[in-house]
């Protein structure tokens, strides 16, 4: 690397760190601060990943909230099925603990301008973005699938059902997928991916490009010739197992 290169990637690095620390250094005894978080490995790395020879700028902060909302996709022996998605919105949801457990802090799903249709009131469910699901093909059940990831849920969710209802790829293929989307925003391109190679194509076309890291969380199953076949994101630590 360059003298010039390095005095970039410099400044990258700068920039990277300093937004991370107005997102989240603050007085502990007010906030919480997510230093373990901030210390990872995985997350370091994702962080470095952004540094190169290329200026930036402005850096967005990392997303060290990726822990807040868990998926479970499970069917048993007798056919029964369940696609759950749970959340407490938060790392730590809303830092209190009633007899055990943590309360989530979902207010924030609320709008936060009154006046809409998301508009908080008394007894009223916020809008959610989790979104499991199962799919029937005439009263036979023949997939199983959701995923943790904020706002970004559905647009995972709805990768993996087009990858096998409409390319037909098997699930686990379906889910290994490069995320990509929008949320009426920027075009949304996961970071590392081989999409990213359409990034001068989508500009060329007028999109507003990020490449954010879009860690989803998929996992799910679905049916086949004797029986079941599980799949699982390799982007988080979940699993799938099966007797």
């Amino acid at each position: 690397m360059s003298a010039t290169g390095l005095a970039v990637a410099y400044q990258v690095a700068s920039r990277l760190a300093y937004a991370d620390r107005v997102r989240y250094l603050g007085d502990p005894a007010f906030i919480f601060v997510p230093v373990g978080k901030l210390l990872a490995g995985k997350y370091l790395e994702e962080r470095a990943r952004r540094i190169s020879e290329r200026s930036m700028r402005l850096a967005p902060p990392g997303d060290t909230e990726v822990a807040g909302t868990s998926h479970v996709s499970i069917v048993d022996a007798a056919g029964d099925a369940v696609s759950m998605t749970t959340t407490v919105e938060n790392t730590f949801g809303s830092r209190v603990m009633v007899r055990g457990f943590l309360l989530n802090n979902q207010l924030t799903d609320f709008d936060f301008r009154p006046g809409g249709a998301n508009a908080v009131a008394a007894g009223k469910r916020p809008r959610s973005s989790m979104a499991p699901s199962m799919v029937f093909l005439g009263e036979r059940l023949d997939l199983v699938i959701g995923s943790p990831g904020g706002p970004n849920i559905i647009n995972y969710v709805a990768k993996a059902l087009v990858g096998t209802l409409v390319w037909k790829l098997d699930l686990q293929s379906a889910v290994e997928l490069p995320n990509f989307g929008s949320r009426n925003g920027p075009t949304l391109i996961e970071q590392g991916s081989e999409f990213e190679k359409l990034i001068g194509d989508l500009k060329a076309r007028g999109h507003d490009v990020e490449t954010p890291a879009l860690a989803s969380g998929l996992y799910g199953f679905e049916r086949v010739p004797g029986g079941w076949r599980g799949a699982a994101d390799p982007r988080r630590e979940g699993v799938a197992r099966g007797d």
